[in-house]
């Protein structure tokens, strides 16, 4: 398995390449509308940003966005990103999620795309800990009556949800410990051919799915993402 703190730290441009072919129904920004029908407005914190993939959905919708990751590599990448949009209500932060760089009260909205995980994984000690953490910061920042959305893997090459046996843990602790609604959307990749398909799996997900990918022979990779939001 491609050691992932290494890509973000040192790969973040050919991540990005990987990522911009994701979500090829635009999943993601029907999801968050269904949560939160009204986004005008609201001041919204996107930890883990990476290279900007929610926080560049979130900007045109939202009166601000701060975007906080842990490796400057990946956040250069989503400035440039946000540059792009044409709107300037953004900013980037580098932070880790047990010590946001934001205040008390100071936002509507917390996002959480594929990373929380990283710290949750039941292959890691006192997982739970880091966790509770997570979450306890996440509260501290956001205003009462505020809401938390997060975005984790529930498979990649799967049509039906097929979550990694070391996140399920993590997972139910989010529903049954802390009361978090739930539910999965499918935010396939469409690559432009069936050799990009393979090279940029390889390099992120590893040799299984690449042979999968060049044995299918198809350019559209097929992926479930699971959900899920709380008031804070």
């Amino acid at each position: 398995m491609p050691d992932h703190e290494q890509i973000y730290a040192r790969e973040a441009d050919m991540y990005e390449q990987l990522v911009a072919r994701e979500d090829r129904e635009r999943q993601l920004e029907r999801t968050l509308h269904s949560i939160v029908p009204e986004l005008a407005g609201l001041d919204v914190a996107d930890i883990g940003a990476g290279t900007g993939r929610l926080a560049c959905m979130l900007a045109p919708l939202v009166r601000s966005v701060v975007a906080i990751d842990r490796s400057p590599a990946m956040l250069e990448v989503a400035q440039r990103r946000l540059g792009g949009t044409g709107f300037s209500n953004w900013v980037v932060r580098t932070g880790e999620h047990h010590r946001l760089p934001a205040a008390d009260a100071s936002v509507d909205l917390v996002t959480a795309g594929w990373t929380i995980c990283y710290e949750a994984s039941a292959s890691l000690p006192e997982w739970k800990l880091r966790l509770e953490a997570i979450l306890r910061e996440a509260r501290r920042i956001t205003r009462p009556g505020g809401l938390m959305i997060i975005f984790e893997t529930f498979g990649t090459g799967c049509e039906q949800p097929n979550p990694p046996e070391f996140l399920t843990a993590y997972y139910r602790e989010l529903e049954q410990t802390y009361g978090f609604d739930h539910t999965w959307i499918r935010t396939d990749l469409q690559f432009e051919s069936v050799e990009e398909a393979e090279r940029l799996c390889r390099f992120f997900f590893g040799d299984e799915l690449a042979e999968d990918v060049r044995v299918k022979g198809s350019p559209i990779v097929p992926e479930c993402t699971g959900v899920w939001w709380k008031r804070l």
